[in-house]
């Protein structure tokens, strides 16, 4: 009966069980891993780069950029050289660190996507104290709390987690280590301190949800108000980009982990996990650059200067 004294390497979930499939999946997995590298990678040079766009939203949405791109390398290249090399292992400390850094970057996005909703809050409602309530030490030390949020949040799951005995062997049923997975193996009592941790977890996550949704309240309450319908426009632009990206992060989170026990199956479970670890990374850059001129602007510019220095 193996326990965590003999467990060297867990094996992960095969995302293929045929050759010819496991090979369309690592190159399918690898576009989108550079499309994701690509699109972040941008959106975060151009907002570092661009002295018009070093304002609360943009500081903010370089934030979520590097968040994303974290995200998704925890999870993809791993996935993509199991597929590749046609294994299915990863070491001990191998997965630990994988379950630390995945809940720490998601973890992390979430605080990011929570204060993005107070900035367009304060940004909509109370413009005369923008620049006092959202100066740049005020913003650095929100950012600094949500990455800190995370790493806590992280630390204290990945530690509860893989302090218990596990006796059930070390198949993981997930393409990458999550808690879920690990505590199946677990035939330890003490698993509940870890489903304590994970109840304080989700009712911390439901009081940023009621904080997000009553600054909209709040928000289309005063774009009402706004006289002119340019300046309700304006308004609308530049909180749908946010609401978008918030509305594909808690979708597939919450629907991977709350879709309801009679339709799951180890392939919904699979797909599902693929959605929600893939897409948002992937798709925020899309999301916010689509309508975005200040962004739009900045990345011409960027090339511009790039296609200058080469001629």
């Amino acid at each position: 009966m193996p326990n965590n004294s003999s467990i060297s390497e867990f094996l992960l979930l095969a995302l293929a069980d045929t050759r010819q499939l496991q090979l369309l999946h690592f190159w399918l997995l690898l576009g989108i891993y550079l499309a994701a590298l690509l699109g972040n990678g941008l959106i975060s040079t151009a907002v570092a780069c661009h002295h018009r766009l070093h304002t609360p939203m943009y500081f903010f949405l370089l934030n979520l950029a590097l968040l994303d791109l974290g995200c998704i390398s925890t999870t993809l290249p791993k996935a993509m050289a199991n597929a590749l090399w046609d294994t299915r292992t990863i070491s001990y400390a191998g997965c630990a660190a994988q379950l630390f850094f995945f809940l720490f970057f998601i973890s992390a996005e979430y605080c990011i996507l929570t204060i993005m909703s107070y900035d367009r809050y304060v940004a909509i409602c109370k413009p005369l104290h923008y620049g006092t309530l959202m100066d740049s030490r005020a913003c650095a030390t929100m950012a600094a709390a949500a990455w800190g949020t995370g790493a806590l949040n992280s630390l204290l799951h990945t530690a509860s987690t893989f302090s218990l005995p596990l006796c059930k062997g070390n198949a993981v049923d997930q393409f990458f280590c999550e808690i879920p997975q690990i505590l199946k193996l677990s035939c330890s009592a003490f698993y509940l301190r870890e489903v304590g941790l994970i109840i304080f977890s989700a009712l911390i996550f439901y009081a940023c949800f009621i904080f997000i949704v009553l600054s909209y309240v709040q928000i289309f309450r005063a774009v009402q108000r706004m006289p002119s319908e340019q300046g309700r426009h304006k308004a609308f632009s530049t909180c749908l980009p946010h609401l978008a990206v918030l509305s594909l992060f808690l979708s597939t989170v919450m629907f991977a982990h709350l879709k309801p026990l009679s339709i799951s199956s180890p392939f919904l479970d699979l797909v599902v996990a693929v959605i929600y670890t893939v897409v948002p990374p992937v798709m925020n850059p899309v999301i916010y650059s689509m309508r975005n001129q200040e962004l739009k602007d900045a990345l011409r510019k960027l090339f511009g200067d790039i296609l200058l220095r080469h001629q």
